[in-house]
């Protein structure tokens, strides 16, 4: 039911109300058992996996045994029973065409019940919202009351069911409760069947004695919720049909004049209409107010408590499954409407039904975000309830007050702030923050121990069911008490938060008068909005700077829509305060984002949404009343200043009416019909209220410029469509991109259209892989996939997480979609679980095919690291051996960062569905696992996500401890394989260090284990040179992390021992990551040629052997190096924290700061060997600070500066700690340790000075060197002083026992 359409007679589009309707019991059919609940019972054959033709056997079964009552636990009364709608008011309207099904199902969800002159019978309000696959709202309002069965076959009918039940249930009382369903179907239907004292409660109707009543109900359908208008008037109308008078006029006027009548009133105008006793008012907001709510968000508050409801309202903005579950259908229909309410200027895109009809419960097995509400029954608790998924899961259980959260998921900006705004807003109301349990019946029902426990919980944000009293309740409230700590820090003033005393007094002697309330639930529900809209006006204040409008016209842009980026996330993100990236970078990933970002772009050629229009109207305000830097960005958390107004527009709209709409009146009726019995809703003439006066055209205009934005609509998609038909399916793709499955049909429910929506999931599942794994690509390759045209470069650390916990979340859904028998809260581990279970037991039985022998791979010195066994299996073990992780959830999630860290996702996957007797067992057919082409274009899918690495699994778990394993290589042909002396090695990351560990003698290869040392960076490797063979060439160092195989590779190249080389005992290695690639390559890649052995090896060999093998670089070449070095540095510490790499690498590695300076520091040294002795740059060093040292005692001949004498002092003092250090460093370890100290303190542009004009520089260096080049010197000591600026923060292997 859609409000498109052209405005025909009568202009409904501009009528308060579209259809009257009234729903109850066919006399003429009699008792029909409810065929939806049948075919439910039809679905759930399928639940063991039976074939088709079993299937059909069993449906007929079935049907059968229902319609005659067998294998039926509930008594009579209890069970559902066909409604229909008797009649509708006007048969049909071309723009708003009248589903029938979907209204019966949606007016009496669980069909028709009976009721004896016993029984509770109080009339129930309740109300529906059908929305329709273009996601146009129509909303519906119901009355349920119960009238008194007069048709004698019925009353005999049901004595009959009695009977044959009675019997049953005395025959077969053990077979019938040992072979219950195991299916949701049974856990929410059993009930109380479990006894026969039970049973015998409900065993009651007498024919001779009872009176039986069957529920009806009468139903208005409008465009738009006016629910309090629609309550007053169905309430009247009721009140007329039970009262011992008849009313004034005939039920058919007041029917008409609703329907034909009374017209929407405008926007921003408050109009009166006539009930069958009063008058009734509605007011609809303005063109520039908030859009019309009128469910009362007292009540929602009143129903979960605020820290409740601000955690669902964030699981709902971060897209989540969220089911509402409550006995009162309005209650569910209150919550669902109050929290998308809230969510303004962005709006719910995924499937939402509120009430979900019990023949519906499939459902629940939609792999996609979806908003809905169950109804439960009494006495059913939570744990009862089998529902297919719950790893992303908000589960809300209204009546007891109590939300069951997914595991992981970022909290509002400022939730504390938000939430004490809130407390003052429902204060001034008299509205406890904690919301009022006591207003609930069912909480003085509880039977649940549990439960009540829970009831009185204040963890839960609940609280003790008999807290009447406001002060008291007040004054030892945790939630308070944090909020006025929170006020005092923040310099708010808490008086106002008290309740004026004067108004809890009011309502202590008498309710308020209902206007009054009214007045007030009106202006509650305003504030409150305002409150929640105020937020987002603050946080994405500056959006529109970030939206990317690529596209010349419209056409154009929604055929590339899929493939343009129409948001700068990264660029947005980062001009964000930290506290709020996490809860943001989720929130900017959603479909309602992206629906509300392409609403702006589509703005440039069409009318704004009305939403948008709102919002971006706000901005403007913000702009011109706060003179803020529109890109500076607070965390300071601004109030919001239009509380008052708003309020006050509301109040001027109800005290002061601005249209009132004609009076009801006599029809031109068939006297003698209608006939006023009491108890009785009449047969109504239909004539008379099939059509409405044909002179009401003056509305029309009214809705105009809306009408005129749909046509166009249609007829830009109808012009497209005469193109090209192919473009149009297209095009209709893309408006709906990401949309997996809009709303659930509601009338049509046959098997087919079941198959059907199935398959839309499937198609749905499939296409958000290829999204999300096309984004986590693109962001990952950052500037290459920039150059290819794909988006924006850079990816934060906060961003990549983001984008995995999606894919976790995506892959939770696929495998909850179509399971046979939930176990456990996550679907995906339980897979793991049972295929663990078959592969462990055939691996007892016989030899494991999996297990890839423990070869080595071969290297020119046959020493390297086993080769890493890949098993599924394993990598399950690594994880259940995680004792930091409790849950199944996170299970599921630490193997999917862990499969995708090793690039083994996709390889895991497709090993666990190859069994696929397992995956027949657990999933139905029409499982997304089960569809075959689809199943191998999503491992496609993930297989591209091997192209880039990511630390997923390493970054996240930094407290796990890890087995390692080291290896260290020796260049066999020039030196002894194993050293005589006792060799020790310190492996450092990112995370920490091991300390010093002794490798075993004779032994070149040991494993050790040690808490998660992040990415590795840095090996110290070293001996205390004794024994008679204690010189050792050292070609590189091997570490293996044992969980993740990520492989480093630390090159050395270097003598270790006395008298060789630079003389030095220990060495600090620079690591780099050894690509992972396949087994086969694994041999091939570890023959590093030796030009790339290292940062060391190349360079320093060169410079202290004159082989002349290496041709050595040119000054240009040494400037060149110098410069690049320096921006390197530059560049990391202008990347966001979370993204730079390492610095490290960046200092010692091969091409960095130490690399550039020794090459400086060669250039036209005299290296020449005096009495075949190496000469090495350390050896300069030293005769520099001799020379200072001593012509410092001399005194300064030349008057030097006070700075070049502090200078002279720092330099002979940091070289000194470095020769006194306890450490056994040759003279290259210590140039490199003063470079570094020398960057971190900002010194080095003052020594280089002081080195290039000491005298013995002309005894060392020919007189063409860089250092003797005044020109050169300047312009170093520039690019040396533009690191000035940064704090630099060395590692600690780095500069380990130097005291300085």
């Amino acid at each position: 039911m859609s409000g498109s359409g052209a405005p025909g007679p009568g202009a409904a589009p501009c009528r308060f109300a579209h259809y009257f309707v009234l729903c109850g019991i066919d006399a003429e059919s009699g008792l029909e058992p409810d065929e939806l609940a049948v075919l439910y019972k039809w679905l759930e054959a399928d639940l063991h996996g039976k074939s088709s033709d079993t299937a059909d056997k069993t449906s007929e079964v079935i049907i059968s045994s229902f319609i005659a009552g067998e294998n039926f636990d509930q008594s009579p009364l209890r069970r559902t029973f066909k409604s229909k709608v008797l009649a509708h008011y006007p048969q049909n309207i071309e723009w708003n065409p009248f589903d029938q099904d979907a209204v019966n199902m949606l007016c009496m969800p669980k069909g028709l019940s009976f009721r004896t002159q016993a029984d509770n019978r109080d009339p129930q309000l309740h109300s529906f919202i059908i929305t329709r696959e273009d996601g146009s709202r129509t909303y519906g309002f119901v009355l349920t009351f119960y009238e008194e069965v007069t048709s004698k076959q019925i009353c005999t009918a049901m004595q009959t069911l009695y009977q044959m039940h009675n019997a049953e249930q005395y025959s077969s009382v053990c077979a019938s409760s040992s072979c219950s369903m195991d299916s949701l179907a049974s856990s929410i239907d059993e009930g109380d069947a479990t006894s026969l004292a039970k049973l015998q409660r409900y065993n009651s109707y007498d024919i001779s004695r009872d009176t039986l009543y069957v529920s009806k109900c009468i139903c208005l359908i409008t465009p738009l919720p006016f629910m309090q208008a629609c309550k007053k008037f169905l309430i009247q109308l009721y009140k007329a049909v039970t009262s011992q008078q008849p009313p004034p006029l005939p039920l058919e006027s007041y029917i008409h004049n609703i329907l034909y009548e009374v017209p929407l009133p405008p926007p921003g105008r408050s109009l009166k209409f006539y009930g069958v006793y009063e008058p009734i008012i509605c007011q609809r907001p303005g063109p520039n107010e908030l859009p019309l709510s009128d469910y009362p968000l007292r009540e929602v508050f009143e129903l979960l408590g605020l820290e409740n409801l601000v955690q669902v309202f964030t699981c709902v903005l971060l897209e989540m499954q969220i089911l509402l579950y409550s006995q009162d259908y309005q209650r569910l229909m209150t919550v669902a409407e109050g929290i998308t309410t809230l969510l303004f200027p962005f709006q719910w895109q995924h499937v939402y039904v509120p009430i979900l009809p019990a023949s519906l419960l499939h459902f629940l097995d939609a792999p996609v975000p979806y908003l809905m509400g169950l109804q439960s029954k009494e006495g059913t608790d939570r744990s009862k309830l089998e529902l297919p998924q719950e790893a992303n899961l908000c589960f809300v259980d209204i009546d007891n007050h109590f939300i069951e959260l997914p595991e992981e998921f970022p909290q509002f900006p400022n939730k504390l702030e938000f939430i004490q705004e809130i407390s003052e807003v429902l204060l001034q109301f008299g509205i406890p923050p904690e919301g009022n349990l006591h207003c609930s019946d069912s909480a003085t029902k509880l039977k649940n121990l549990v439960l009540s426990d829970l009831v009185n919980d204040k963890k839960n944000g609940n609280i003790p069911g008999n807290a009447l009293n406001m002060y008291e309740l007040l004054k030892g409230n945790e939630t308070i008490a944090r909020l006025q700590a929170l006020a005092k820090r923040t310099g708010v003033t808490m008086e106002k938060m008290t309740i004026t005393a004067p108004l809890a007094e009011k309502e202590k002697d008498g309710k308020l008068p209902c206007e009054e309330v009214e007045l007030r639930d009106y202006k509650l529900n305003v504030q409150l909005r305002e409150v929640f809209a105020n937020r987002f006006t603050q946080m994405f204040a500056d959006y529109e700077a970030f939206v990317i409008q690529a596209a010349p016209d419209m056409e154009s842009w929604l055929t590339n829509r899929e493939q343009m980026q129409n948001f700068d996330k990264a660029s947005f993100l980062s001009d964000q305060p930290e506290p709020y990236l996490p809860f943001l970078s989720h929130f900017i990933e959603t479909q309602m984002f992206a629906t509300f970002i392409d609403n702006k772009i589509i703005s440039q050629w069409e009318e704004k949404d009305p939403f948008l229009r709102v919002f971006d109207s706000r901005i403007e305000k913000i702009r011109l009343y706060n003179v803020r830097a529109p890109a500076l960005r607070t965390s300071n958390y601004q109030k919001c200043s239009t509380l008052k107004e708003a309020a006050q527009s509301i109040e001027q709209r109800l005290m002061k009416i601005d249209h009132t709409a004609i009076h009801p009146h006599l029809l031109d009726m068939k006297i003698g019909q209608g006939k006023y019995e009491q108890g009785f809703f009449p047969k109504l003439q239909s004539d008379v209220l099939a059509t409405g006066p044909t002179n009401n055209n003056r509305w029309a205009s009214r809705s105009a410029t809306a009408q005129r934005r749909k046509d166009r609509l249609r007829q830009h998609s109808e012009h497209i469509g005469l193109d090209n038909d192919l473009r149009e399916k297209y095009m209709q793709e893309a408006r709906s991109l990401g949309k997996n499955l809009r709303q659930p049909k509601l009338s049509d429910l046959s098997p087919a259209v079941i198959a059907q929506t199935n398959w839309k999931f499937v198609e749905g599942l499939l296409k958000e892989c290829r999204m999300k794994t096309k984004r986590m690509l693109v962001e990952k390759m950052g500037h290459e996939a920039v150059e290819l045209g794909h988006g924006e470069a850079n990816i934060t650390g906060l961003e990549e997480n983001t984008l995995i916990a999606s894919l976790c979340d995506l892959l939770e859904r696929i495998w909850s979609h179509g399971l046979q028998v939930k176990q456990g809260k996550s679907a995906l581990w339980s897979h793991l679980l049972q295929y663990q279970e078959r592969e462990e037991k055939q691996e007892h039985s016989a030899e494991s095919p999996v297990a890839v022998g423990t070869e080595r791979r071969k290297s020119d010195t046959g020493i390297t690291l086993p080769t890493l066994r890949v098993s599924l299996i394993q990598d399950m073990r690594h994880v259940q051996n995680m004792s930091e992780i409790k849950t199944d959830v996170g299970r599921a999630r630490a193997w999917i960062r862990l499969s995708l860290e090793k690039k083994l996702l996709s390889q895991h996957l497709k090993q666990l569905l190859s069994n696929q007797a397992l995956a027949k067992k657990l999933y139905k057919r029409y499982a997304f696992l089960r569809c075959e082409e689809e199943r191998e274009q999503f491992l496609y899918h993930l297989l591209s996500l091997n192209a880039v690495d990511y630390f997923c699994f390493t970054s996240v778990f930094t407290t796990i401890v890890i087995p390692y394993r080291s290896v260290i290589i020796p260049i066999k042909k020039l030196s002894n394989a194993i050293t005589t002396s006792n060799p020790w090695i310190c492996v450092s990351g990112e995370l920490g260090d091991t300390g010093v560990m002794q490798i075993p003698k004779n032994h070149l290869e040991m494993t050790f284990e040690c808490q998660n040392l992040g990415k590795l960076t840095t090996v110290q490797i070293g001996h205390d040179n004794s024994g008679l063979l204690a010189k050792w060439l050292v070609d590189c160092v091997m570490v293996r992390n044992e969980i993740t195989g990520h492989t480093y590779k630390f090159p050395c190249g270097r003598w270790l021992g006395k008298g060789v080389d630079d003389g030095s005992l220990e060495r600090i290695l620079i690591g780099e990551l050894v690509s992972s690639t396949s087994e086969e390559e694994l041999g091939k890649q570890c023959r590093t040629p030796p030009q790339q052995k290292s940062p060391t090896t190349a360079r320093r060999l060169s410079i202290t052997s004159l082989t002349g093998k290496n041709t050595k670089p040119n000054a240009g070449q040494i400037q060149e190096g110098i410069g690049e070095a320096v921006n390197n540095i530059v560049k990391h510490f202008h990347k966001p924290e979370k993204e730079r790499g390492s610095l490290t690498i960046l200092l010692c590695g091969e091409n960095g700061l130490v690399a550039a300076l020794e090459q400086v520091f060669h250039h036209g040294f005299k290296s020449a060997r005096i009495f075949h002795k190496n000469v090495f740059i350390w050896d300069f060093i030293e005769k520099a600070v001799a020379y200072f040292e001593t012509s410092d005692q001399i005194g300064d001949n030349e008057e030097a500066l006070l700075l070049q004498r502090s200078s002279c002092k720092t330099f002979c003092h940091y070289v000194n700690a470095i020769n006194t250090a306890p450490r056994n460093i040759g003279k290259d370890g210590k140039f490199q340790i003063l470079v570094c100290l020398g960057t971190r303190d900002h010194l080095l542009s003052q020594w280089i000075p002081l080195l290039a004009e000491c005298p013995p520089i002309t005894r060392m260096y020919e007189e063409n060197a860089l250092l003797r080049d005044r020109m050169t010197v300047n312009s170093l000591i520039r690019v040396l002083q533009t690191l000035q600026d940064f704090n630099i923060i060395l590692e600690g292997s780095l500069i380990k026992g130097v005291d300085v």
